[in-house]
Parts: structure tokens; C-alpha cells; sequence
């Protein structure tokens, strides 16, 4: 036998057992390593998709939280795991970001199979309401007035940091930035009055909107959010050329089979697509956007060109 009619012998069998294997898949239950604490936009949302992906493989998808280092901890996890379709990660645009600002363990293009996103996200800016502020462009001109004054909430490096120094940047204000170690606590203090404002997901802020308890100023996307379309974008609002989008998604580690990602990829755009999945999303705060694997891996090497661009010329990454 030649030696290329053997090769050519070996390579269809290889992909009749990999065909197989994506047929057979999966025989065990698969885990879904969410980055954050259970009860979150992040954790919310994987357990819904959960739900329905579970029921059409006919295994049970188990969620896994494991909290930490700003989402590094999961990230890594799952990029060391072994990649065999039995560990997948909830992903966030966190993981870019994280990478945008200095060392991380992983590798947010290279180390994962990107399967599908599921939803684009925003996040909404607030202020307390005894600023007596309803637009931003009033939030602005005080901010001109008494330069450093006005207070506004961090969690880590993710996108309130990102949202609020480029709202300074393309605004030209001087504001104060108080650390906080996660979304709850620095809500709570815009709520006390401990600081003066605070931009997360309208997940985490639409109850405090609808019983008037924070004041909306605007919304980061380049589109009005699909969920708060009374709430106008921060371009809108006074600052010409603001966009920050945010994305939730479904990865594997690298080297998955791909006949399995692609197979997970055909289901996750099915689960989106359903009327009851879409109002989850919706009524979440997030609006519904699956993708191919192709286009999920163009939109986060997208996103870390951009993000490092923005952590360099905003002079937010460590000296």
C-alpha cells in the first residue's frame, strides 16, 4: 500500500471516530463552570440555559460557580480543563478585559473554543436621587463645576471601571473613583448615599429603577437597550462617540472536538431562539444575540484589540 493511500486511510478513519464520538456525545453529565458568586446576572442566565440544554442531551449540565479574582479564577479553570465537551464555561467580556489590563493565566483567544454567545448586554449608569440629577448632560456640567467632587463605585477592573473612565475621558470631568470588591456592595452605597453614582448591569439595577430608588442616566451601548428603551444611550446624552458593548457566552477549552462545539454550538442557537428563552433574556435585562463559532471568535479578538487600545490610552493598566 502507498504511503499516501495508508495517510488518507488513517485520516478517514480518524474523523469516522470523531464523527462517532460527537454522535455518541454525551454520556455523562457536563459541568458549566460559572466565574462569579451564585444569585448573579452571570450565574442567572447559565442556569437558564442550563435548564434547556440539559432536557436535548440528555444529560444533566451542572452549574459550577467558582468566584474569584474578578472572574480570573473560572476563566482559567476551564482553559486547563481537559478539553472533552464535559466542561464548558459561562464566558462574559470580563475575560477580555482582564486580559486587556495586564497579566492573566490564560490566553482569552487562544486558550478557548468559542461555541456560541447567547446575549449583547449594557451597562446603565445611576445616579442616587438626592443629586437631583435626571439627565447626564446635568451630571456633566456639575462635574465641570466642582472638579473631584462627585463619587462613583469600581469592582475590580471589569467594565464599571471601563465605563465610567471613558465616560471622564470623552467628557473631559474630573470624578473620584471609590473600590469596591463586587457589584452589591457599591450598589448598596449608592443607595445609602455613600457615593453619588454607579454603572452595572440592568439586571443587577432595573428593581431600583422601576421603585424610583436610582435615577437612570443612560445606557453604554451604541443602541438603545431593547429591555429600557425610554432610557437613552450615553452618546445620546451628551457624549458623541461613547460605546461599550458587553457580551455573555458559551466556551469550551481549545482543543475540543469540533464536530462537539458545532454541535453545541446548533443547539445554543435553537435555545435562544425560543419565544420563552428570548423573553428570560429580555426580561433580564439582556438582549437575546447568538452567533457561529466563527463570529464569536472574531468578536473577542475584536474586543481585546479594543480594550487594550482602551486601558493604554485611558492609563488604566498597571505601571
Amino acid at each position: 500500500m502507498r504511503l499516501s493511500t495508508l495517510i488518507a486511510a488513517v485520516l478517514m478513519a480518524a474523523m469516522n471516530v470523531a464523527t462517532a464520538w460527537a454522535d455518541t456525545y454525551p454520556t455523562r453529565p457536563i459541568r458549566l463552570v460559572v466565574p462569579y458568586p451564585a444569585g448573579g446576572a452571570t450565574d442567572i442566565l447559565a442556569r437558564q440555559v442550563a435548564a434547556k440544554l440539559g432536557p436535548i442531551l440528555g444529560q444533566n449540565v451542572i452549574i459550577e460557580n467558582k468566584p474569584g479574582a474578578s472572574g480570573v479564577i473560572g476563566f482559567d479553570s476551564v482553559a486547563r480543563a481537559t478539553p472533552d465537551g464535559y466542561t464548558l464555561l459561562m464566558g462574559t467580556a470580563n475575560m477580555i478585559i482582564n486580559a486587556a489590563f495586564g497579566k492573566v493565566p490564560y490566553d482569552p483567544v487562544k486558550d478557548f473554543a468559542p461555541v456560541s454567545t447567547l446575549v449583547s448586554s449594557q451597562n446603565l449608569l445611576v445616579v442616587r436621587p438626592s443629586l437631583n440629577i435626571t439627565r447626564l448632560s446635568e451630571l456633566i456640567a456639575l462635574a465641570r463645576k466642582e472638579p473631584g467632587k462627585l463619587t462613583y463605585g469600581t469592582s475590580g477592573v471589569g467594565t464599571p471601571l471601563i465605563t465610567m473612565e471613558l465616560l471622564k475621558s470623552l467628557a473631559g470631568i474630573d470624578m473620584r473613583s471609590v473600590p469596591y470588591r463586587g457589584d452589591a456592595p457599591a450598589t448598596t452605597d449608592v443607595l445609602s448615599g455613600q457615593i453619588d453614582m454607579y454603572a452595572s448591569t440592568i439586571a443587577g439595577l432595573r428593581g431600583y429603577i422601576d421603585g424610583k430608588q436610582l435615577v437612570p442616566l443612560g445606557v453604554t451601548s451604541q443602541k438603545r437597550a431593547v429591555s429600557l428603551p425610554d432610557i437613552p444611550t450615553i452618546a445620546e446624552a451628551g457624549v458623541p462617540g461613547y460605546e461599550l458593548n458587553s457580551w455573555y457566552g458559551i466556551l469550551a477549552p481549545r482543543r475540543t472536538p469540533p464536530e462537539i462545539v458545532e454541535r453545541l454550538n446548533k443547539l445554543l442557537v435553537e435555545i435562544v431562539a425560543t419565544p420563552e428563552m428570548q423573553k428570560q433574556m429580555i426580561d433580564g435585562g439582556a438582549d437575546p444575540m447568538s452567533s457561529t463559532t466563527a463570529q464569536f471568535e472574531a468578536l473577542m479578538a475584536s474586543d481585546l484589540e479594543k480594550y487594550t487600545r482602551l486601558v493604554r490610552d485611558l492609563k488604566l493598566g498597571k505601571e
